[in-house]
């Protein structure tokens, strides 16, 4: 992977194009910008249940984006990065509709992961209960079969999205294939969606447990023996950031943007300092991304009854939600939690520049500190039009992850790139791009509080970010090494 800003972004809510006006936008006004690309959910259907997270056909491109022809175009103009939707498929998918037709005579009898393929005496309602879920509920759908029996089946998101038994082989042939397309079209990185709750297990919480890190390790085996490289996408307990990035390629820093809001919307860089002490370098630095803001990343251990502490103190954690939800004038409060149809208990909805009040210079800070940190940086492409929340979009969808979901068109683009704070932040992204001593070494300079101060230093080249979170104000030195 480059070290190199990378852009995440859905095809279509970017231009409101296909793959190739995409790879023209990337080609024109964004031109050496990004050095890699995330192309959010482009397969058959990009307009399902879950905005493209339920694919019908995982191996198909959706063709009101273009094809795998246009896949490979792009690949040759920056790197691309896919998601393997590693927990579930849609209940439209033709091998759901042929298991529900054929039961045990289908081809595919064993892909789905049945109730009692986990609880075959039976669960009790302490096992139930001890079950970690995204959202309310149980996991667990019925379904009537053809020839009219019924059967229980697991379904982490929603009754839509049909959970695979990705230990079978059944399973196992599936995700494979799925990384063969990848590979046969030029993609070299892929970020596992959902994988934190691949494995089941009855008794336990069926999320990140130990089985669920071997099947990470083995999964990203597969993937590295065809070229790929794996970004593991989890919102959990930090701790658990620390474990997995010792298994896989990459993770996303999931920590920093509660941590950097935390730091500006309360002048106190304690609990960033802390995280960046222990945290993987092999990191995927971000702010903002389809999804909401996460909280669950910097709290205490939901799993641990004993109370693992967080990387800031439950009080703090509810005052900073109460913060980013008064910084955006009320919005992302109707955007999270019972507000909206979708009930992510994790995270807070909402743009990362209206999180922090639409203040262009504190925007700029935490964009300098994301750069600043060993990793590399993606930027989502509302994050970069600096896009504030689609209070529209969200009350014709309902869903709440859409108020940080605008949909651009060509003439928006080119008015927000005149901004200033967008031209402010494609020039932060071009000089992280090219500053040389962001290959070399990374130290935290000590300074009193209140005050942060990043360095990068590599032989005769130097670079230190320096941030007054009172004022929430940055400055770059750029200077020879001493």
């Amino acid at each position: 992977m480059k070290n190199q800003v990378q852009l995440i972004t859905y095809v279509d809510r970017l231009g409101g194009g296909d793959i190739d006006a995409l790879r023209a936008l990337l080609d024109g006004p964004l031109q050496g910008l990004f050095g890699g690309v995330h192309l959010l959910p482009f397969f058959h259907p990009i307009d399902g249940a879950d905005a493209g997270f339920d694919p019908i056909d995982h191996t198909l491109v959706d063709p009101r984006l273009g094809d795998w022809t246009a896949i490979r175009r792009l690949t040759q103009t920056v790197d691309v990065m896919g998601d393997v939707i590693v927990n579930h498929m849609s209940a439209d998918s033709p091998q759901f509709r042929d298991w529900r037709a054929r039961g045990a005579a289908s081809p595919y009898d064993g892909l789905f992961l049945t109730y009692d393929a986990v609880f075959p005496q039976g669960a009790t309602e302490a096992e139930l209960m001890a079950l970690y879920r995204p959202r309310p509920g149980l996991p667990f759908v019925p379904v009537a079969l053809a020839d009219g029996r019924k059967r229980l089946l697991w379904t982490t998101f929603t009754p839509q999205q049909i959970d695979i038994a990705v230990q079978h082989p059944q399973g196992r042939a599936y995700l494979d294939g799925i990384l063969q397309t990848f590979a046969d079209n030029g993609i070299r990185m892929v970020r596992l969606d959902a994988v934190g709750y691949a494995i089941k297990k009855a008794g336990h919480s069926s999320f990140m447990m130990p089985e669920t890190f071997d099947f990470i390790a083995e999964f990203a085996g597969r993937a590295r023996a065809l070229g790929i490289e794996v970004l593991v996408e989890v919102h959990a307990y930090y701790q658990r950031q620390i474990e997995i990035a010792r298994l896989v390629d990459w993770v996303y820093d999931f920590a920093l943007p509660p941590l950097v809001l935390h730091a500006l919307h309360f002048g106190d860089a304690a609990p960033l300092l802390r995280w960046i002490a222990v945290r993987p370098s092999n990191a995927l630095t971000v702010l903002d991304t389809h999804d909401g803001i996460g909280i669950i990343d910097i709290g205490a251990d939901p799993a641990d009854r004993a109370g693992s502490p967080g990387l800031v103190p439950p009080a703090a954690l509810d005052a900073l939600v109460e913060r980013m939800h008064d910084a955006s004038g009320g919005a992302s409060r109707q955007a999270t939690g019972a507000a909206a149809s979708n009930l992510d208990l994790y995270q807070v909805n909402g743009t990362f520049y209206d999180a922090l009040g639409g203040d262009d210079e504190a925007y700029l800070a935490a964009r300098a500190i994301q750069f600043f940190l060993p990793g590399v940086p993606q930027v989502y492409y509302v994050g970069l039009l600096a896009g504030h929340n689609d209070l529209a979009l969200l009350k014709a969808s309902g869903v709440g992850r859409d108020i940080n979901r605008h949909r651009y068109s060509h003439d928006e683009i080119d008015t927000e790139l005149q901004r200033p704070v967008v031209q402010r932040l494609c020039a932060l992204i071009r000089l992280r791009n090219s500053h040389p001593a962001f290959g070399g070494r990374f130290e935290v300079l000590d300074r009193p509080a209140g005050q942060l101060a990043l360095r990068w230093t590599a032989g005769a080249h130097q670079l230190t970010l320096e941030v007054d979170l009172a004022t929430r104000r940055h400055r770059l030195v750029d200077g020879a090494a001493g």
